[in-house]
């Protein structure tokens, strides 16, 4: 699993350092996109699993952020 993550976040850091621009295009997976899709992406999935593990954490010790 930690292998997958690895290998997709550097997938990611590769295709935006191809270009000089976020404006520009890079082929990513198959299809062309802006680095600046990808970094939008990155940030979305980064923010969803770390609302993930809140919740699996506050389940275990009951804790809450207020």
């Amino acid at each position: 699993m930690f292998a997958a993550r690895r290998a997709a976040c550097e997938d990611s850091r590769s295709a935006v350092k191809a270009v000089n621009s976020l404006d520009g295009t890079v082929e990513f997976r198959g299809e062309s996109v802006s680095p600046r899709c990808i970094l939008a992406h990155m940030i979305d999935e980064y923010a969803r699993h770390n609302g993930h593990a809140d919740l699996l954490r506050e389940a275990l010790d009951g804790a809450t952020v207020e």
